[in-house]
């Protein structure tokens, strides 16, 4: 019964999201397979460890007036069963925060994740994930100019600009839904299919009473998937699908993974190289280094060449990713399959 319930669910949320699929006005990433929380909940705890600690930093079009920046960091555990069971549940958190233009429109918000993990077999598990948190979103007028400022030959800030909000700051409630399946053979030959959904209970988000304005739901699906070319070789390729209302969204990247010292305990190192796309125009190349299997640390130029890149002065934007993940000494009666 609880395995057909789980295929169900599977199947409905691809379903679901093959129907209206395409990106999103929520905080994004060019590297969405990291900071994996606010991408699917159906991630939380599928990982090669036990816990996991992830910080992201994002600066877009930082040489325009309009600045847009934005941080992440989150924290998701595993918890084992007291025997030796087919399944597993995780728990974690997040912190977000995004501002952007001369109001410094702000989103701030903290998320509580759970999900449960059945382990159907040595290479197939399936992950239901929930997210549930709270959110403040708000803004500075007195950096905005109005017409009503305006003196003819330039913006005089002293005269009234007749503009009144209810509110300049306004607080909702987050919630989400997501699913994720997992198939591994090995630590370097795996595949990953998730889909999620954000605000599927739309909260309301208007900064005038009168109004009726909800967060709009944000549906994505995502893809990983990695083989090994040689002894020393891997390729990964990463591919995401998002549509929030009127913004759809695909974005994909290619990486090439070299390892080195994987004989040597303690001393593993990864090189990753690879370059992406996304279909708002823009293309990154992407730089990362794993250590001791532990230690991951990634960083991305973004370059706009949209008809924005003439304001953006061919100046690149830049992400950052650090990872560091801790494994736990296992009793030995705890014998669950492991994850890659």
């Amino acid at each position: 019964m609880l395995k057909l319930f789980l295929r169900s669910s599977l199947f409905t949320l691809i379903f679901g999201l093959c129907v209206q699929f395409s990106t999103a006005q929520d905080i994004h990433y060019s590297q969405f397979y990291n900071p994996v929380l606010i991408l699917n909940p159906g991630k939380t705890g599928i990982f090669n460890g036990d816990k996991r600690l992830l910080f992201s930093y994002r600066d877009q079009w930082a040489s325009v007036p309009v600045p847009w920046r934005t941080f992440s960091a989150s924290y998701d555990q595993k918890f084992y069963p007291k025997a030796d069971k087919p399944h597993f549940f995780s728990g974690g958190a997040s912190f977000n925060y995004d501002r952007q233009g001369d109001s410094q429109l702000n989103l701030s918000n903290l998320n509580l994740y759970g999900s449960y993990s059945k382990i159907l077999n040595t290479r197939n598990i399936v992950t239901l994930g929930i997210g549930l948190g709270y959110a403040t979103r708000g803004f500075n007028p007195s950096d905005l100019t109005w017409d009503s400022q305006w003196t003819g030959s330039q913006f005089d800030n002293s005269i009234a600009s007749g503009e009144i909000f209810d509110a300049e700051r306004i607080s909702f409630l987050e919630n989400a839904i997501g699913v994720n399946y997992r198939w591994q053979k090995s630590s370097r030959n795996k595949f990953d299919l998730g889909v999620g959904v954000y605000h599927p209970i739309e909260p309301g988000v208007a900064f005038f009473n009168n109004d009726d304005i909800s967060l709009p739901r944000r549906f994505n699906a995502s893809l990983e998937y990695q083989t090994p070319l040689s002894e020393k070789f891997d390729i990964q390729f990463n591919a995401l699908g998002q549509k929030q209302n009127e913004y759809n969204e695909l974005l994909g990247n290619l990486l090439l993974k070299i390892y080195m010292n994987q004989d040597k305990k303690g001393k593993e190192f990864q090189l990753h190289l690879g370059a992406g796309y996304r279909t708002s125009k823009s293309w990154f190349p992407v730089v990362a280094i794993e250590m001791q299997n532990r230690y991951y640390f990634s960083f991305n130029l973004e370059r706009d060449i949209s008809a924005f890149e003439v304001e953006t002065n061919g100046k690149a934007g830049f992400e950052a990713h650090f990872r560091y993940i801790i494994t736990d000494v296992k009793p030995v009666r705890l014998k669950l399959c492991p994850i890659y």
